[in-house]
């Protein structure tokens, strides 16, 4: 039988036998990644470069956007090469370097939506204290403890996992390296150093789920009892799109570890873990910024300053040819502001 150290390599599960399957799934991966590197880098640089969104609220969303990104780069990439090759292998070091990455930002990102219903309990039920409770060093407190558990996470499981001898073969049932995956390569009795550390996580991440169901029942006695009907909506709108994320979030990983035995099968197991890996990092930008106003002016601004810079070669050149001079440039910048304060991206220039 093969061991861990006869094992230089993994056969990850293909989507397809077929090449056509295959490189339908290659460019349908290919869209969906590239949707999530467009949508999470928007909201990045709307929050870095828009001084207006520098609060605790979008300085935890900038650290969620990361890790959303570092997740779908984790498994998708690697994922889209071997179906556009028609391969499924991956060396021993990049199972192990997959299964820690993953592990690392699954586990910060729900640490960090743990913070983040903290961050809109004291904002709604506690708004007076706001500014000496999430200042700008406990924010940065907060995200790197998030960070650093979630390292701290990834190394427990990651050299629990990989010390087990395997016995079971190479093939992984799964498109990406998974924890629970390898452990059925496992030899009989060897896994259960690493199933104690799996309950004990289970532990910590039912008490994170714990806090974040108590934060939001303080928070919604809160805004129920808000005398002004555009007080509610405007907290409610402020907690729905965390709140549909963190649901989202919970679901798809409750339900892949809970679901029963008997209703387990490699297909199943397949569409879960797609749902849990890729369809979250790719819908979360959109459903924050759906409902988001401030976001929506940020990103709106930005694009106006993009395509204004673009279109600056031939503004110069037209008022050239027309003037003789670019200093006319300058009113047609005044008409373009004037233009996007109509449209609430930005505020004319003062003269």
């Amino acid at each position: 039988m093969p061991n861990s150290s006869s094992i230089s390599e993994f056969l990850l599960l293909a989507f397809a036998d077929t090449r056509q399957l295959q490189l339908l799934h290659f460019g349908l991966f290919l869209g969906i990644y590239l949707a999530a590197l467009l949508g999470n880098g928007l909201i990045l640089t709307a929050i870095a470069c828009d001084h207006r969104l520098h609060t605790p609220m979008y300085f935890f969303l900038l650290n969620l956007t990361l890790l959303d990104l570092g997740c779908i780069s984790t498994t998708l990439p690697k994922a889209m090469a071997n179906s556009l090759w028609g391969s499924r292998a991956i060396s021993y070091t990049g199972c192990a370097a997959q299964v820690f990455l993953f592990v690392f930002l699954f586990s910060a990102e729900y640490s960090l939506l743990t913070v983040m219903a903290y961050d809109r309990y004291v904002a709604i039920c506690k708004p007076l204290h706001y500014g000496s409770l999430l200042g700008s060093r406990a924010c940065a407190q907060m995200a790197a403890a998030a960070w650093g558990s979630g390292f701290l996470n990834a190394v427990l499981h990651t050299a629990s996992t990989f010390s087990l001898p395997l016995c079971q073969g190479n093939a992984v049932d799964q498109f990406f390296c998974e924890i629970p995956q390898i452990l059925k390569l496992s030899c009989s009795q060897s896994f259960l150093s690493e199933v104690w550390v799996l309950v004990g996580n289970v532990f910590i991440d039912c008490g994170c789920f714990v806090f974040i169901v108590l934060s939001y029942v303080q928070i919604i006695r809160a805004v129920l009892r808000m005398p002004s009907e555009q007080g509610r909506h405007k907290a409610f709108s402020m907690c729905l799109p965390h709140l549909a994320v963190v649901s989202l979030f919970i679901s798809t990983v409750m339900f892949t570890y809970l679901k029963p035995l008997s209703i387990s099968s490699p297909s199943l197991d397949l569409v879960v873990a797609v749902l849990y890996s890729v369809v979250p990092p790719a819908v979360n930008p959109f459903i924050y910024s759906m409902r988001n106003q401030e976001l929506k002016v940020a990103l709106n601004k930005m694009v106006f300053k993009c395509v204004l810079a673009m279109s600056m070669p031939s503004l110069a050149i037209h008022n050239w040819y027309l003037t003789g001079t670019p200093d006319g440039i300058s009113n047609r910048l005044d008409a373009y502001e004037q233009v996007a304060a109509s449209q609430g991206c930005s505020k004319p220039r003062e003269k």
